[in-house]
């Protein structure tokens, strides 16, 4: 599967992101740590929204000790790369304005979804493969308004900073399909990204490494192995509340 963003592909899209001059135009003021809008321009033409999130900008967390929220974006892209299925949109790691931090190129949302309505279909494919990568990297905080519905019909999900802890503490308001049986789509990522987590020397496993603990790696594959085994939707945790706080 393949993603395309007005005319760029993928590839095309990091390396703007990469390279392209970063110009802060506004802040997004209900994030609760520093994130910019900005424009990156290339020296060729091509330009194209962003958001920016310094590392320097990030407040503490107490159970996200190790690490950046940063960083933990950029594993989450990753892992939506991995398993083919594009539900993060091209995230870097580079420098910018306010120092080092992640930049995550912007979707324009379809302002005609009513997000709550979205949130609740147990029939929507790509909802339903932002559940399983939900499962994989632990997201603690999957909020109604993560959810990035395009005019084309393809559904991106955004902010995925707190994830990725070793415990598990998955958070979401995704739940209708818990304890039901997993896709053979779903199956198939897994499978893929199962065998790309073993190779040290994939992309995947080198992101990982680069931004997660050694714990919290390992604990991503023994998550992808235990979808693979039970091969159904995790079930909410009894020790953690189900549904982040504001839900939307």
């Amino acid at each position: 599967m393949t993603a395309s963003f007005e005319g760029l592909s993928t590839s095309a899209a990091l390396e703007l992101l990469s390279v392209g001059e970063l110009t802060p135009t506004g802040r997004l003021t209900e994030a609760s740590n520093a994130t910019l809008y900005c424009t990156v321009a290339a020296p060729g033409g091509a330009e194209a929204g962003c958001v920016y999130k310094p590392v320097a900008g990030e407040r503490p967390l107490w159970d996200f000790p190790e690490g950046t929220l940063a960083g933990r974006e950029l594993s989450a892209f990753a892992v939506s790369d991995a398993l083919g299925w594009d539900v993060v949109p091209p995230t870097v790691h580079r420098d910018g304005p306010f120092g080092e931090g992640m930049v995550q190129l912007w979707i324009d949302g379809d302002t005609g979804v009513d997000l709550v309505d979205l949130a609740r279909d147990t029939r929507h494919a790509g909802l339903r493969r932002m559940a399983v990568l939900d499962a994989v990297i632990n997201n603690s905080d999957r909020k109604v308004g993560h959810l990035l519905p395009t005019p084309s019909g393809h559904l991106y999900g955004c902010d995925h900073g707190v994830s990725f802890a070793e415990d598990y503490k998955l958070r979401t308001v995704l739940w209708q399909w818990q304890g039901e049986p997993l896709t053979g789509e779903a199956l198939e990522g897994l499978a893929q990204l199962e065998e790309r987590l073993r190779d040290p020397d994939s992309p995947v496993a080198a992101e990982l490494r680069r931004h997660l603990t050694g714990p919290e790696g390992y604990a991503v594959l023994r998550r992808v192995r235990l979808l693979l085994h039970h091969r159904v939707h995790p079930y909410p945790s009894p020790d953690w509340p189900a549904v982040p706080w504001p839900p939307v």
